[in-house]
């Protein structure tokens, strides 16, 4: 068992948002702090999972994003290689109530200081978390700074262009690059936005996975001769991405497609439907959703700030079907377009961390390519 007691330093420091409310608190670090000013920007929002911070951190999702941690005790239990949903810490901040210096876990390889310091993520302890979630929950998601030394001069520097919105986060969020991941299954290609490790890993249980870049064209998707096609989950709002509409509408009709989160937004722009900014958005492992077709409760892992409107949705070119609903406030959490063969959820099937109440739209989508 790994039982570690780790030494950091905390620096006095601000997080300041851009309606002028202060929250005091102290930035852990693994050295002393020698600069003052503005750490990061960001738009604040709270994440109300019990566990699975590494997964939080490192989701590509949260890329533009403080995270506010409700859980009170983070840091725990410590991180370690496979809980990695990217390749580092993806969020711009990390705001918890009490950091701990002490973890204990067989599986921990390290800390969540060392992730955070690793990326040049501020990591921002000791934040009345509560007050700060109320007030996100009455305001909205607000852009914010995180920094040290004059609270005025940080003020100044919040504003609300710190905030996701018109910002297209999701282009430059994936790998990059085309990853083969050979499997036994029919050949399927992932367009990545910023896609999480697990949801690889769960493709990979049932196709021959090829990733592309969020960039890839439709005829360079439709180049691999795939049996379907995938749109990952990423940061950022949708209505900012340009070159999607014409992506998905080279690809609807032609194969089976699947997308999640983001990719759920984009294909219902590219079939002319809206989307909106929620005022705080859905964040947190145990969203209560309805499927229509037999009013089975799921629970659900949720991590998104935008919605698609539903009268657009229903009333697109395109004949969609809403085929689950949020419980909490009805937002449209799932449809599908029968005659082009294609699915969406807003939620995270994959969970990682949360339920696994929605596994089965993976076999879902499997059997959707195996019978195409």
């Amino acid at each position: 068992m790994i039982y570690r007691t780790e030494t950091f330093s905390a620096t006095p420091g601000w997080l300041v948002l851009s309606d002028g409310t202060a929250f005091e608190g102290e930035i852990v670090s693994s050295a002393a702090l020698e600069n003052q000013g503005v750490l990061a920007g960001g738009e604040v929002v709270f994440n109300t999972t019990l566990t699975g911070y590494q997964e939080v951190a490192t989701d590509p999702s949260y890329a533009g994003q403080f995270v506010t941690f409700t859980n009170p005790h983070i840091g725990n239990y410590g991180c370690n290689d496979t809980d990695m949903e990217s390749a580092k810490v993806r969020a711009a901040g990390i705001v918890v109530r009490d950091y701990s210096d002490i973890y204990s876990n067989y599986r921990a390889t390290g800390s969540l200081l060392e992730l955070t310091s690793a990326a040049g993520v501020p990591l921002f302890s000791g934040v009345d978390t509560r007050a700060l979630t109320r007030h996100v929950r009455s305001h909205g998601a607000l852009g914010a700074v995180i920094g040290t030394g004059s609270r005025a001069e940080l003020a100044a520097a919040a504003g609300e262009h710190l905030t996701t919105t018109g910002k297209d986060l999701a282009s430059g969020a994936g790998r990059g690059t085309r990853l083969a991941v050979p499997g036994d299954g029919p050949k399927v290609v992932a367009l990545d936005y910023g896609m999480k490790t697990s949801i690889i890993r769960q493709l990979a249980q049932y196709f021959d996975l090829v990733v592309l870049p969020a960039t890839a064209t439709a005829e360079e998707v439709l180049a691999e001769s795939p049996a379907g096609v995938f749109v990952s989950n990423g940061p950022g709002d949708p209505a900012a991405i340009d070159h999607s509409d014409a992506q998905l509408q080279g690809i609807l009709g032609k194969v089976p497609l699947f997308g999640i989160c983001l990719g759920h937004q984009l294909i219902a722009k590219a079939i002319g439907a809206r989307t909106y900014k929620l005022e705080f958005g859905h964040h947190g492992g145990n969203h209560p959703v309805s499927r229509l077709s037999d009013r089975v409760v799921e629970i659900t892992s949720q991590n998104h700030n935008y919605a698609v409107d539903r009268e657009s949705l229903e009333n697109a070119g395109v004949q969609a079907k809403v085929t689950h609903v949020n419980l909490n406030d009805g937002v449209v959490e799932g449809f599908a377009l029968p005659a082009e063969r294609a699915i969406s959820v807003q939620y995270h099937p994959e969970a990682a961390p949360g339920p696994h109440d929605s596994y089965y739209l993976f076999e879902e989508f499997h059997r959707m390519v195996a019978e195409a």
